[in-house]
């Protein structure tokens, strides 16, 4: 197991950016802690229960102490892993490993690989729906995207959904037997049902394109879809949008803290967290829009502590391309990634009030 140092205590500084009408004044600090390591990242994860923050790196899953930035340890052999369920109650953890089309299942108190599932093609998001006790992925698998459920004890298989397009992303649950899942190609969202895992519904999502975070809050039945520059608000028992909020771009990922009735939509474009106020069920104010990094674009919300976490490598300049090096193809969205230079900071960012 891997164990590394905090080496650098980069900055805290002190945001409070409220419009002048919000009415609900929110200062926020910002700490920035180079936790080092190699490989690129996805999702980050907080296990509420412990404060621990599962950071994924290309080829491994790193946990960081949330409170103080300090690396607690490392699981391994995680190849193109995107993101990890904590299923707290079974003592499990899973990580979804698209280079190999497995989930690593792994003990939560000793990091120790339990088992290797393999699943198929496309792996991507992952959650715990924890009223009906299953790990929940969204896969991006051709020629349809799925949802596979996992049982969190035995790590088998329960039941696998086939979905309306190849992109599904984040997904959420609302406890009740239904679970939502963002599809960011058709601007949709699709409702599952957790019995009898069938499709019950497929619900438009305009104004929003290319939805992909996703968070349901309990108290008011509402949906929250990030999305590219303008995430929505859905009523989870009619479908209807019900409110639009402005962000920034390149948002992968929505934070939710429940108690405080706050959405953190991280905007890896331009380097910061939209942070708005649940006013209503119906009624939404942006408060404040905190600077993070530049290409940050994932989120994870603690609701014991109300820290928000994100995590965003920085890379050198990269080496010139060779004379008859091809193009490179764009990525998702038009973006090509190109050659990328080396990793000279690993950014673990706490925003806390």
């Amino acid at each position: 197991m891997a164990r590394r140092v905090i080496t650098a205590l980069i900055f805290l500084s002190a945001v409070s950016l409220m419009t002048p009408t919000a009415g609900y004044p929110q200062t926020f600090k910002v700490e920035k802690v180079d936790i080092k390591g190699e490989g690129g990242t996805d999702y980050i994860t907080v296990e509420a229960a412990t404060g621990r923050v599962f950071v994924s790196r290309a080829t491994h899953m790193m946990v960081v102490e949330g409170a103080s930035g300090k690396v607690l340890g490392d699981i391994p052999n995680t190849p193109g892993v995107h993101g990890a369920g904590i299923a707290t109650k079974a003592g499990h953890g899973f990580t979804t490993n698209g280079g190999d089309q497995t989930v690593t299942m792994f003990d939560l108190k000793t990091l120790d690989v339990v088992k290797q599932i393999k699943v198929g093609p496309g792996l991507d998001g992952v959650m715990y729906d924890e009223a009906d006790d299953k790990i929940i992925l969204t896969n991006h698998s051709r020629p349809i995207g799925t949802l596979t459920a996992i049982d969190p004890k035995t790590g088998d298989i329960a039941a696998t959904v086939e979905l309306e397009d190849t992109s599904p992303e984040g997904a959420a649950a609302d406890g009740q037997g239904h679970i939502f899942v963002n599809n960011e190609g058709k601007n949709t969202i699709q409702v599952i049902d957790a019995k009898s895992w069938k499709v019950t519904a497929s619900w438009p999502l305009s104004p929003c394109e290319g939805p992909t975070g996703i968070a349901y809050d309990k108290g008011t039945n509402r949906i929250f879809s990030g999305c590219s520059n303008t995430s929505v608000v859905v009523d989870a028992s009619t479908g209807k949008v019900v409110a639009s909020i402005k962000n920034g771009t390149r948002v992968d990922a929505l934070g939710w803290d429940p108690s405080r009735k706050l959405i953190y939509i991280p905007n890896g474009g331009e380097g910061n967290v939209t942070v708005v106020h649940q006013d209503s069920p119906d009624t939404y104010t942006v408060v404040a829009t905190v600077p993070t990094f530049a290409g940050a674009k994932t989120i994870a919300v603690d609701p014991v502590t109300h820290n928000a976490y994100l995590f965003q490598p920085e890379r050198g300049p990269a080496p010139p391309p060779a004379p008859d090096a091809p193009t490179p193809a764009p990525g998702r969205g038009g973006r090509g990634r190109g050659p990328q230079g080396p990793i000279i900071a690993a950014w673990f960012i706490v925003i806390k009030q």
